[in-house]
């Protein structure tokens, strides 16, 4: 016999980094980190970008022991279970994060930068927004459940990927690009592998 299942709304404390100075900064740039990683340590691939960003690095709501029931800690913004729920609950976790920034600073521009896993998370946090200026997936497959309904919300969008990804061969990058293209990004090639490389993305943003 299958149980019975129900659902209740409860709350949730969630923390999040930041680097740079309020005072001094006139952009904000939101970090979503990938599969496995922490925002704590994925923030310090952004502390090289110049004191007119500010940046923040939100933390998966779901954590899990790397190798094992100990040691290392990494974190996940969803797998299939519950899928929507986490994905609804990602959205408002999303949204009551940057409310509270705004509140703080009023920023020139707003740019959420997507990593991998956090890609996914960021391209459907877009559809929420209408004040994100621009979105950056990294090494990241666009959620295929928003191809029909979000081209218009990524004319600021950019796809970024190395050329060593050794999660995407020549075969898979390419269909990937050639997807993003068709959903309006513009794209962005870099020689490197699986991660955020500093020139690229310095370059990216001062563009």
């Amino acid at each position: 016999m299958v149980p019975n299942s129900f659902e209740i709304k409860t709350s949730k404390t969630q923390r999040y980094f930041a680097h740079g100075t309020l005072e001094k900064a006139t952009k904000l740039v939101i970090v979503l980190h990938g599969y496995g990683q922490l925002a704590e340590h994925f923030i310090r691939k952004f502390q090289q970008l110049p004191e007119e960003y500010y940046i923040v690095a939100p933390e998966a709501m779901h954590h899990f022991y790397l190798n094992g029931s100990s040691g290392r800690v990494g974190a996940s913004w969803m797998t299939k279970e519950a899928r929507i729920n986490n994905i609804n609950d990602n959205n408002e976790y999303l949204n009551n994060l940057l409310d509270t920034l705004k509140t703080e600073k009023a920023f020139s521009k707003c740019l959420v930068l997507g990593f991998s896993q956090g890609g996914a998370t960021a391209a459907r946090w877009n559809t929420q927004r209408n004040d994100i200026d621009q979105l950056i997936l990294w090494a990241s497959v666009f959620p295929p459940d928003l191809e029909e309904s979000s081209v218009d919300n990524n004319k600021n969008g950019t796809f970024v990927i190395g050329n060593n990804d050794e999660f995407y061969d020549s075969a898979a990058q390419a269909k990937e690009i050639e997807n993003y293209k068709k959903l309006g990004f513009e794209i962005l090639t870099y020689e490197g592998k699986h991660d955020i490389d500093a020139m690229t993305l310095r370059n990216l943003l001062e563009k």
